[in-house]
């Protein structure tokens, strides 16, 4: 009898350790699934820049420093990274933002120049760029759902011992750079 009760314990015991174990690579795989979520939409929004920068650069000869900066940041948004290393994903992150940052600037400067206002190319092409902005947005959100709960589950006992056998990472939540926190002003570009 005792025997069986033995054996009953340490299946219920090995149960509960691989259901925190699989809970572990579940929590990882959707905080990997959401940083691709977020890469997709920069890449949604990396495909609209060079529309945008075009349709721009004909009428905005005194921002040339802002449409030069706004197309180094692209290219080094455009890199990649390591997904299994948190400071790579944070470098990432931290250029996605940068690159948000400037393009905010930019698409206040527009109004400043009526021709450009009021074309429209240049007025679809915005519409298209917030509604990626949007995306990316919530993507964003996600992720840092995601990588809670994976931080949560690796955090807590007895995940803190598990997560050395399923090679899952503390992953950084996105957060914005501060420039990004600071307040824009219109009256700055015009």
């Amino acid at each position: 009898m005792e025997f069986w009760i033995v054996i009953i314990v340490l299946f219920v015991i090995l149960g509960v350790l691989y259901t925190l174990y699989a809970g572990i690579i579940r929590n990882k795989n959707n905080a990997l699934e959401a940083l691709s979520g977020i890469d997709v939409q920069l890449k949604a929004r990396s495909n609209l820049i060079p529309n945008i920068l075009t349709i721009a650069k004909t009428f905005m000869t005194h921002e040339k420093d802002l449409i030069e900066s706004v197309t180094k940041l692209r290219t080094r948004e455009g890199e990649s990274y390591d997904q299994d290393d948190p400071a790579s994903i944070k470098e990432h992150l931290a250029a996605a933002s940068a690159l948000g940052s400037e393009l905010g600037k930019m698409m206040i400067s527009v109004e400043a120049y009526p021709d450009l206002k009021s074309n429209e190319t240049m007025v679809q092409a915005q519409l298209t760029y917030n509604e990626v902005e949007a995306k990316i947005a919530a993507a964003r959100r996600f992720y840092n759902s995601a990588v809670a709960q994976l931080n949560n589950s690796i955090e807590i006992f007895p995940g803190s011992i598990l997560a050395n056998f399923t090679n899952a990472k503390i992953m950084p939540f996105y957060e914005v750079d501060e420039a990004s926190k600071a307040p824009v002003s219109a009256g700055d570009f015009l």
